[in-house]
């Protein structure tokens, strides 16, 4: 539903129930995507937060303490998301706790979170299986660690991070204490990090990635798309046929896709 510093939030589900993953922008905006798609509010089971940044927390409140959903995230991410100034109303009732690679299991969900590199209180990206496929999440990273490689490595379907390209962020008119913050081993992927890993790792049964997280000044969709596929292209791996590749809208929700 949303995919940037402006805020972030993915919905995964199966027929009748779901999860999201991150609520960074409003309980709202969350209701009126999901209504547009023929799901209700009542039919999401928990949110899991990746960790306390403001675009990745904002909605929770709402979700939380209003809709009594439950707030998944890392013990100290918990305390992160207390102390976070974009926090109006606290999570009393509705925080719960999440360990580090160890799975726990929502009605047909199996989740398990996992270390990755940033900036944040804490930080995780989410291995999710449900229906005999996982997805794998990485919305904000600065390396691509083993333990982050060996979860990728499951994944059917990959939802990952392609902030920004070299050159328009060394060139853009960023600060240069934010631009060294972003390209940090704790800051985020760029376009050319994401697409080389792929190259160098992609499984045979990953189906579709999806690059998210795009810059709004330092990157563009089509450039972070060409710059994969091309990378892809170099070892004969065709976008189409091999595997599907999209890069995600920053504001505006994707299409609702439906896999078996």
């Amino acid at each position: 539903m949303a995919s940037g510093s402006s805020g972030n939030c993915f919905y995964l589900g199966c027929e009748n129930y779901g999860i999201l993953i991150d609520a960074g922008i409003s309980p709202r905006t969350i209701k009126k995507n999901l209504k547009e798609v023929g799901i209700g509010m009542e039919s999401i089971r928990a949110v899991f937060v990746t960790h306390d940044h403001a675009d990745h927390i904002k909605g929770l409140g709402g979700l939380g303490e209003k809709l009594l959903i439950p707030i998944y995230a890392t013990r100290l991410t918990h305390e992160g998301i207390s102390h976070s100034y974009c926090m109006t109303e606290r999570l009393t009732h509705s925080a719960r706790y999440i360990e580090k690679e160890k799975a726990m299991e929502i009605e047909d969900f199996r989740i398990e979170c996992f270390e990755v590199p940033h900036d944040g209180t804490d930080n995780v990206g989410y291995c999710i299986g449900i229906g005999g496929v996982t997805f794998t999440f990485l919305t904000d990273l600065g390396e691509i660690t083993p333990t982050a490689k060996s979860y990728i490595d499951r994944a059917n379907y990959l939802i990952i991070e392609a902030n920004y390209d070299r050159d328009m962020l060394r060139m853009g008119h960023y600060p240069l204490y934010l631009k060294q913050r972003i390209a940090s081993e704790r800051g985020h992927l760029c376009n050319a990090d994401t697409a080389a890993f792929l190259a160098e790792n992609l499984q045979p049964h990953l189906r579709h990635i999806w690059l998210c997280h795009l810059s709004k000044d330092n990157n563009h969709p089509e450039l972070a798309y060409k710059t994969v596929e091309l990378a892809l292209r170099d070892k004969g791996i065709c976008v189409g046929k091999d595997v599907e590749l999209t890069a995600l809208r920053r504001t505006t929700p994707s299409e609702l896709y439906e896999f078996e």
